[in-house]
């Protein structure tokens, strides 16, 4: 990464949720914030700011990163995938992991759960017939204070059933 200057904005050009797109930022812009505040994508959710928690998760070339420890400057072209990205873009229908969330009780306040559904897609596509240990043991890198995770684990699990084999 080339040295950037501390006083400066600068351009970055990158993918996200399937468009290109490009802004400014300083060196130091979080990409939890950029996401936010320059991008307008209120579905990345920053609670600790310490990546402890989770809600911040996003999607870097296909992989599961907490957002509030990346700086926006990184992104220079790369793709981005946030929980928007999930739900169809023509029709607005949800895909089937935010189906299974909501019927199985996967939310309460919902603060962690984009972050959650994030690392969900990402886990489904590195191991897409986990068994109920795993699939704890990936929720276990989330906070969430209302559910218990009971509801998220019953709801993956519904989605590994209804993708089929791997």
């Amino acid at each position: 990464m080339p040295q950037l200057n501390q006083d400066t904005k600068h351009k970055i050009s990158f993918t996200l949720n399937g468009k290109s797109v490009s802004g400014f930022a300083e060196p130091r812009m979080l990409l939890s914030d950029f996401l936010r505040e320059e991008m307008a994508l209120m579905g990345v959710h920053v609670a600790c700011e310490h990546g402890v928690c989770g809600a911040c998760t996003v999607q870097i070339d296909g992989k599961s990163v907490r957002s509030c420890l990346t700086f926006a400057v990184q992104m220079e072209g790369r793709v981005v995938d946030t929980v928007e990205s999930l739900a169809d873009k023509e029709t607005g229908e949800l895909s089937d992991l935010q189906k299974a969330f909501r019927k199985h009780h996967g939310l309460q306040c919902g603060y962690c759960t984009p972050g959650i559904l994030m690392s969900v897609e990402y886990f489904l596509e590195v191991n897409p017939k986990p068994n109920e240990e795993e699939i704890r043991e990936m929720l276990s890198g989330h906070i969430c204070r209302c559910t218990g995770y009971t509801g998220m684990v019953r709801a993956i699990k519904d989605v590994v059933r209804s993708r089929g084999p791997a």
